[in-house]
């Protein structure tokens, strides 16, 4: 039930953040893709981005997501995983990309969590670890 709790909240709270590093910079954006394939947790994004070449260079990453005076924060590391099988359940869970991204193209890109620690906290309650 963890990592399927973690998938639920992320989806919930619509929108997360996700923190990587340039170099010695630190790099923040939003996103929005969470997803459940073959047991691992998954996030969506394109080759022609910044963040992917982030990625390559430094695969450990934070998420932090805010829902209903909770917030949810994952660090862990993703490695890529480049199977069409992989991209395509991504998609078929998030149509709405599919006038940017397409499995068989040669930008869309999914990675899942190797090692990740997520913490579930709140001003109210004491804090919820799951690791996967």
């Amino acid at each position: 039930m963890g990592i399927e709790k973690v998938c639920q909240f992320l989806k919930d709270a619509g929108t997360y953040f996700l923190a990587t590093a340039e170099g010695n910079q630190p790099r923040v954006r939003p996103f929005g893709t969470a997803h459940l394939f073959e047991g691992r947790l998954y996030i969506q994004t394109g080759k022609a981005k910044s963040v992917s070449a982030q990625l390559a260079a430094n695969p450990k990453v934070e998420i932090c997501a805010l829902k209903d005076g909770e917030w949810l924060r994952i660090a862990g590391e993703l490695a890529e995983d480049d199977r069409v099988a992989a991209r395509k359940s991504m998609l078929d869970d998030y149509p709405e990309l599919r006038g940017m991204y397409d499995e068989n193209d040669t930008n869309t890109q999914v990675w899942y969590f190797k090692h990740a620690t997520a913490t579930f906290s709140s001003f109210t309650a004491d804090p919820e670890v799951i690791e996967f």
